[in-house]
């Protein structure tokens, strides 16, 4: 069984955004108001003030309420595209 390219960022790129609170930059892609996919560089989890590497939950899906902030607003501003947006923000 051959395995399907995946070529949603082909179509959609991923783009940087900078928390508003610490100012570390990451890749943000937004397919809709619920889901947004969030790509961490090493340089930004050095950044970043929510972002405790002795957190074991921080290794897999590192979390923080500025960021969030900042790449809904970015979304609500038109920096970064909503791919599936029905105008409501959920």
């Amino acid at each position: 069984m051959a395995v399907r390219p995946d070529n949603r960022l082909a179509d959609a790129p991923m783009h940087p955004v900078s928390c508003q609170a610490c100012g570390a930059s990451v890749l943000a892609r937004k397919s809709s108001w619920q889901q947004t996919s969030v790509q961490w560089s090493e340089a930004a989890m050095a950044t970043c003030r929510s972002w405790d590497p002795g957190d074991p939950f921080h290794g897999r899906h590192p979390a923080c309420e500025e960021l969030r902030g900042s790449i809904a607003q970015a979304a609500t501003d038109g920096t970064i595209p909503v791919l599936e947006s029905d105008g409501g923000r959920g």
